[in-house]
């Protein structure tokens, strides 16, 4: 674990569900601090998940040791601790505000509502943005934050794949890739809420992608449930080249590994459309069911740069058709346009906010 700063007020760090704290896992690793949940059940669960073997097994220095955890229903009990809270959950977290400040981060920026009350977002005393797209998606929800309280950092998660700190290697280890000629497709769609692509798709990638290429498969953590299900069906078609990356494991099966690893991106309506492009690989957009998502200008829609995909294409011939045809001067213009700075130092800009003494 890197050494800590010193700050003169504790960081805590807040999340609805255990796979939102891979978005602060990093910002934990510079910083310390203390991990939040709302009962002793998520506490159990998020131990598990930080336990010695996925320490052990991560592909990046992120969290060496076992982090404190402390109980804290901060959607209904006001939190009472002196501190710095670093949510990624989109909820009022209620507190003594005389003590305590909130910050909201958030759990990715895609074209996807968010999730509970919009309004909740003007709770927080201070907004990390990530960039113009995360703007964007404010205004598009008709929220109002004071200029004050945003502050430009830049996508936290990128600051691993810019300063090359994920061993591919370990890691494609970690997943048992045999053969390592092969290109590996990154198949991450999203859930029911954003109409997500798994049941859609899934089986009929397996059996088409396989034959030429590596693929991986990452549900939603909602649809990690699925996962055996693949895995014992795949095994029965006889299907090899197909693994699966399990969102839960936020140590181990990172989806900043998933990046690293792949070669090429299929999702529909998940914010990870938008993550990927820090790679400049290709992405394929998997058409979906009509669903309420953000409006978003042309220089900020991933769709005016991917392919699309619909159920009548051949999939392989959609694939084999976008390596050949793939600009990475397109998807490096639309990062920067969707994305601040994407130079591998948020978490420094994190950190030099913190300790500036505004908080």
């Amino acid at each position: 674990m890197a050494e800590k700063l010193n700050f003169n007020k504790l960081i805590y760090y807040y999340a609805n569900q255990v796979y939102e704290y891979s978005y602060a896992k990093l910002i934990y690793n510079h910083l310390g601090g203390t991990f939040l949940v709302r009962k002793p059940n998520r506490k159990l669960r998020a131990k598990w998940y930080f336990r010695q073997s996925q320490r052990r097994l991560s592909s990046s220095p992120s969290i060496t040791e076992e982090p404190n955890i402390l109980v804290k229903n901060v959607n209904g009990i006001p939190f009472d601790l002196p501190g710095i809270i670093i949510s990624n959950s989109n909820t009022i977290i209620q507190r003594n505000k005389n003590i305590a400040k909130a910050i909201f981060m958030g759990h990715g920026t895609g074209d996807k509502r968010y999730g509970g009350k919009a309004s909740a977002l003007t709770s927080f005393d201070y907004h990390f943005i990530s960039g113009p797209k995360h703007m964007e998606k404010i205004r598009d929800s008709n929220i109002r934050i004071p200029e004050n309280n945003l502050v430009k950092i830049g996508n936290v998660r990128f600051d691993e794949i810019v300063n090359n700190n994920i061993d591919i290697s370990n890691y494609a280890n970690y997943l048992g890739i045999k053969d390592r000629k092969r290109k590996t497709i990154l198949y991450a769609p999203t859930w029911k809420w954003g109409a997500g692509t798994l049941h859609q798709y899934g089986y009929k990638f397996c059996k088409e992608l396989s034959k030429e290429y590596n693929l991986i498969i990452r549900p939603h953590f909602f649809d990690r449930k699925y996962i055996p299900k693949f895995k014992l069906w795949t095994d029965l078609k006889g299907l090899k080249h197909i693994y699966f990356s399990n969102p839960a494991n936020i140590l181990s099966n990172d989806t900043m590994f998933d990046f690293a690893l792949s070669d090429m991106l299929i999702s529909d309506t998940s914010s990870i459309l938008y993550e990927y492009l820090i790679t400049q690989k290709p992405i394929i957009i998997a058409k979906t069911k009509n669903v309420d998502l953000h409006n978003m200008p042309p220089e900020l829609d991933i769709s005016t740069i991917a392919r699309r995909f619909e159920e009548k294409n051949n999939i392989l011939k959609v694939v084999e058709s976008v390596f050949s045809n793939h600009d990475p001067k397109n998807y490096n213009k639309m990062l920067h346009q969707c994305f601040y700075y994407n130079d591998g130092k948020s978490v420094e800009r994190i950190s030099d906010f913190l300790s500036s003494g505004i908080i």
